[in-house]
Order: C-alpha cells, then sequence, then structure tokens
C-alpha cells in the first residue's frame, strides 16, 4: 500500500493505494474527508525584520491589509485569515515598519506560521 496527498481545485484529499497484482490498476480508497493543505512558509527577504507576526489560526488568507514598508501601531490588521467562514484579523504585536509580506491571498496557512514580519 501507498500513501499519496492529492491536491483538486485547492483541496487536499490523503489517499491510500493497494496493488492488486502485476499489471492490475491500482484501487483507490479515498480519505474521508478533505483536510487543510499545508503551506511551506516562504523563505524571508534579506530585508525582513526581527518581529514576527503570526496566525493565530490555521486557515486560509483572505486580504493583506498592510504593505512593506507602512507604520503599523500595536493591534493593527496586518493581514487577515479566512477560517471557518470568519474572517480572524493577524495584528501587529508591536509598533514598528512591515519589512516582509510573507504570504499571499489564498494561501492555506497553520497555526504560528509567520505571514510577515517588522522592523
Amino acid at each position: 500500500m501507498k500513501n499519496y496527498t492529492i491536491t483538486v481545485n485547492g483541496n487536499v484529499y490523503d489517499v491510500t493505494v493497494e496493488e492488486k497484482g502485476a499489471g492490475a490498476a491500482p484501487a483507490a480508497v479515498p480519505a474521508a474527508a478533505p483536510k487543510a493543505a499545508p503551506k511551506a512558509a516562504p523563505k524571508a527577504s534579506a530585508g525582513a525584520g526581527s518581529v514576527e507576526v503570526k496566525a493565530g489560526a490555521a486557515g486560509k488568507v483572505f486580504k493583506i491589509e498592510a504593505n512593506v514598508g507602512q507604520s503599523v501601531k500595536k493591534g493593527d490588521p496586518v493581514v487577515i485569515i479566512e477560517a471557518m467562514k470568519m474572517e480572524i484579523p493577524v495584528v501587529a504585536p508591536e509598533d514598528g515598519t512591515v519589512a516582509s509580506i510573507d504570504a499571499a491571498v489564498g494561501d492555506a496557512v497553520e497555526a504560528g506560521a509567520v505571514l510577515a514580519t517588522l522592523n
């Protein structure tokens, strides 16, 4: 048996394939439900800041509220994540200037993923 992860229209499915014999077509056993696609963290740019802005929950990036170079105050929204039909703001943990945005609209992210950095 072999396990595969397949993405169809943005939905991720874990499937197990069992080989029935030489020359026989494999039979796919679909997973019970789709799961969120984990997003590999993009590499930080050379100008990345020292303060990380992390996702508080797993979800999909819905909107980018701040731009690189923009000044933000503690509590200002930097990125909006959509999870379970709710929009969840990811806010600046302290005052600073946005050094990098490390996610794009539509990206699936896990809780704790770095979405931006501040200086």
